[in-house]
């Protein structure tokens, strides 16, 4: 409310910090205060300025023995002045990422120790299935399952409990009371299949665990859940258009079928023209482009960055980004077409079973699939 009330502070947590010593200062959410000066689009004289600029003095003039260490935490780093992070200021940077395989499996060691488990639970596969999941998801994972358990007038939390926690946290609760018509249930059945049938047919991508026509969170009549064997670190282009033909699968499956159209495919369509623009713009996949890249993605949104002031190339090249997206989807449209105008007996097949159970496993599919695989090696015996 008063200038110069943060600086004054600043220098009044210093001067504190030196009669305490040893001590440790930590500041959290560093980007409130450090960030890049000058960022003000408005421009004029930043209070926030003058309680940073009191920060670096302060940092700048401390002796190597005063017994006070300085941290800070953000998860902005990127926005940050370069002069906090210069050599005798924050200069040592410790990236905190998602945990691995091994961390997500430590991590949920320490939160199911509250928690009785079934024999029969395997954290380590429980861990194998969540990648991505940062420590707070994980937590989630284990009281949801001890909610739902308690639910069940079980005494311990079984593995069928953890997994439908798992879909909870990735999809959102079922709306069993939602009530679909039968020309809905219809379209959405075809559509999960379809999706599950192409993630089927392709090599690099993740198995299908389980496709449900049982509304779940806000907007998803349906769902299909896949889930990776092994964390991934980067992609080949042959994975992007294989996750690319997966999205599509739903949107195709319809056409196929129904002769027409819906509203349903809008986020798988969001996704994989997402998919294609970044193989374009920032991964130099296109033939036509070549390996440039355009963009960089970690620009921060003041000074002009990110407001459509500062594009880095021509309207022309714009065009031709635009028409190297549109001809990857086209190109993986036209190949994940022809898997499922293959195999649409099965689509058809698959599909009924789903409106009459609502939900068929992984392990099904894969044995309907395999049955499906028999017939055709019978009958190409007896020809």
């Amino acid at each position: 409310m008063f200038v110069g009330v943060g600086a004054a502070r600043v220098r009044d947590m210093f001067g504190q910090a030196v009669q305490k010593a040893p001590c440790i200062i930590f500041i959290d959410e560093l980007d409130a205060v450090g960030k890049t000066r000058g960022s003000n689009p408005v421009g004029g004289h930043d209070e926030r300025e003058q309680t940073l600029n009191q920060l670096l003095v302060e940092m700048d003039g401390f002796d190597a023995n005063t017994g006070v260490i300085i941290m800070s935490a953000t998860n902005r780093p990127e926005t940050l002045d370069p002069a906090l992070l210069r050599p005798g200021r924050f200069d040592r940077q410790i990236v905190v990422d998602r945990p691995d395989l091994n961390g997500r499996e430590a991590i949920l060691v320490i939160h199911s120790k509250s928690v009785k488990l079934d024999e029969n639970v395997n954290l380590k596969s429980i861990a194998a299935m969540t990648p991505g999941f940062v420590g707070a998801d994980l937590a989630n994972i284990i009281n949801e399952s001890a909610l739902l358990a308690a639910r069940r007038s079980k005494d311990k939390v079984g593995m069928s409990e953890i997994e439908e926690a798992i879909e909870r946290v990735m999809a959102g609760l079922e709306k069993k009371k939602r009530l679909i018509n039968k020309q809905e249930k219809e379209i959405v059945a075809h559509h999960e299949c379809g999706h599950a049938l192409v993630a089927s047919s392709l090599k690099t991508t993740d198995k299908v665990k389980k496709i449900s026509i049982i509304p779940r969170g806000v907007a998803a009549l349906g769902y299909t859940l896949q889930l990776p064997t092994e964390d991934r670190y980067m992609m080949t282009r042959g994975e992007l258009t294989d996750r690319i033909s997966v999205l599509l699968g739903g949107r195709i499956a319809e056409e196929i079928i129904f002769n027409e159209v819906s509203t349903g495919a809008q986020n798988d369509l969001e996704k994989a023209s997402d998919i294609a623009r970044r193989m374009v713009k920032y991964y130099g996949m296109s033939e036509k482009l070549g390996i440039v890249t355009f963009e960089p993605e970690s620009k921060p949104a003041f000074m002009g960055f990110g407001m459509g002031s500062n594009k880095e190339y021509s309207e022309e090249t714009a065009r031709e980004i635009d028409i190297e997206v549109k001809k990857i989807i086209d190109d993986v449209y036209v190949k994940t077409r022809e898997i499922l105008e293959k195999r649409k007996p099965m689509l058809v097949k698959l599909s009924k079973m789903l409106m009459e159970k609502e939900v068929i496993e992984g392990e099904e599919l894969k044995k309907i699939l395999n049955d499906e695989i028999d017939e055709k090696t019978d009958a190409t015996k007896v020809n």
